[in-house]
């Protein structure tokens, strides 16, 4: 059985080391060390990784030999203008669009983040997914690590 690709934006490796989101990330990456999933994250995590503290970067930089990183690429900047065209976000937080843009363009089944006022949101997802339908891509999946993280039964 294939895994899931799923898309990680920045948050979740942040979430890693914030008291609210700290339990739910260790075991998501855990599972993602695990094989649970198939990790793919972008050069726009990467560049946002940068601006976050020490541990935050060396924790990313201990999870790529599990993650499949993605080019910033035309089809996707031209997905995220679609995005903000369609006033989904306002051009200041133009990066949360391109990473939407970004796991859509690459054939993710989910994108997962712990943002919650621009990416993981009732109001936003579905309008995500309207542009991708007439943009003349799948629909996106869009969940925070709670609810993608396996649960043993």
């Amino acid at each position: 059985m294939e895994k899931d690709r799923i898309y990680v934006d920045t948050s979740v490796f942040g979430g890693v080391f914030d008291d609210a989101f700290e339990d739910v990330s260790r075991e998501f990456f855990q599972q993602i060390k695990d094989n649970q999933f198939s990790l793919v994250t972008s050069a726009l995590v990467q560049e946002e990784i940068l601006e976050a503290p020490q541990k935050v970067i060396n924790f990313f930089d201990s999870i790529l030999p599990f993650a499949e990183i993605i080019d910033i690429t035309a089809e996707a900047l031209k997905l995220r203008v679609a995005y903000l065209k369609a006033d989904i976000v306002t051009n200041k937080y133009s990066n949360d669009a391109l990473h939407v843009a970004l796991a859509t363009v690459t054939n993710c089944k989910i994108i997962v983040s712990w943002n919650f006022k621009h990416i993981v949101h009732f109001k936003k997802i579905p309008l995500y997914n309207a542009v991708n339908i007439l943009q003349g891509y799948e629909q996106i999946a869009i969940y925070s690590p709670l609810e993608v993280i396996r649960y043993e039964e």
